[in-house]
């Protein structure tokens, strides 16, 4: 991806031109797509990002860079896109309503089709009450199905919210976020994520990745009943993973809501050893990415193991995933 600060990069329409997305060529064929998630750092540099992407470079199709993720002061998501384009991988800007009303939220949105950024990821956020500035002001102008209506009409309808026109218009892949049940066979909790989702792509989405997933066979029961809706032709589908890396991450993990981890699981890595559990941790992440891939319509895995990048690219092979080039 080509990426904004030479003034012969600038196409005629005043945008940085973004080459033809990796990740949406690997959607389109069918093939198993793997991205991958970075948080920028907490500071004025570039550079750990930069370094986390070159480390997966290769491995993902496309990498999403979080937007002040736990509702804490980051170095901004567009910066970090920008930044992993620049070491070679294609970015995916998440963009969260917590803190932007319509105004700022659609210029962010412009922002980063002008500077070359296809994919956005488009999220109604954590409440600042969970971050490290809990007293800060929410915004939740709009929530992320509402946002993703605007972010589809700015490029297919070339309009604003206020019905201003766009020239040029913008030109994105959009995603959105959605946790599965844990019980698909319940009809409440199954029915609820499924309306959530559809609505989602009603919207505009043209990708989901998943909350954590840790029972495979709960989740194959819920796509299968997202295939019969005829969803799964709608819309990629990513089922979310990642390596469990220490006891405190694994009860961290099970306060979340949506989160599900089966006792199977807790009792696995519950019995591993203090020096074990990492390596335990990665070798259970790289089973259910391998299970996951036998799933009928998942369109692929979004691996989250933010703080342990340079751990992915074993896991991915542990899996049996063979590096991006080799995939094609």
């Amino acid at each position: 991806m080509r990426v904004a600060g030479k003034a012969d990069s600038e196409s005629e329409s005043g945008q940085y031109p973004a080459p033809a997305s990796s990740f949406l060529a690997t959607l389109a064929a069918g093939t198993f797509a793997v991205t991958a998630e970075i948080g920028p750092p907490r500071g004025a540099s570039l550079r750990p990002v930069a370094e986390k992407a070159a480390a997966l470079r290769g491995w993902v199709d496309a990498v999403n860079i979080t937007d002040n993720q736990s509702a804490s002061v980051r170095l901004s998501s567009l910066a970090g896109s920008l930044a992993a384009a620049r070491a070679g991988v294609e970015p995916i800007m998440q963009l969260t309503c917590r803190d932007r009303n319509r105004i700022a939220l659609q210029s962010e949105l412009l922002s980063a089709a002008a500077l070359g950024v296809r994919s956005v990821l488009i999220m109604t956020g954590d409440h600042p009450r969970h971050g490290d500035h809990a007293d800060a002001k929410p915004v939740f102008d709009l929530d992320s199905s509402e946002l993703l209506r605007v972010a589809t009409a700015m490029r297919d309808e070339h309009i604003l919210m206020s019905g201003g026109v766009l020239k040029p218009p913008p030109d994105w892949l959009l995603g959105a976020v959605e946790t599965p049940p844990a019980r698909p066979q319940d009809p409440a909790e199954a029915g609820a994520a499924t309306r959530r989702l559809t609505t989602k792509i009603d919207a505009g989405a043209q990708f989901i990745q998943t909350q954590f997933v840790f029972d495979v066979q709960a989740f194959a029961d819920w796509m299968r009943q997202l295939d019969d809706l005829g969803l799964t032709r709608r819309c990629h589908i990513l089922a979310g993973v990642g390596p469990i890396r220490s006891p405190r991450a694994l009860a961290h993990l099970g306060r979340i809501p949506g989160v599900h981890i089966p006792e199977a699981v807790a009792e696995r890595l519950g019995g591993a050893s203090h020096e074990n559990f990492r390596a335990e941790g990665e070798k259970l992440c790289s089973e259910l990415i391998a299970a996951l891939a036998d799933v009928p319509g998942l369109a692929g895995v979004h691996v989250m193991a933010v703080g342990g990048e340079h751990a992915i690219p074993a896991i991915l092979r542990q899996a049996g995933l063979p590096p991006r080039g080799a995939r094609r």
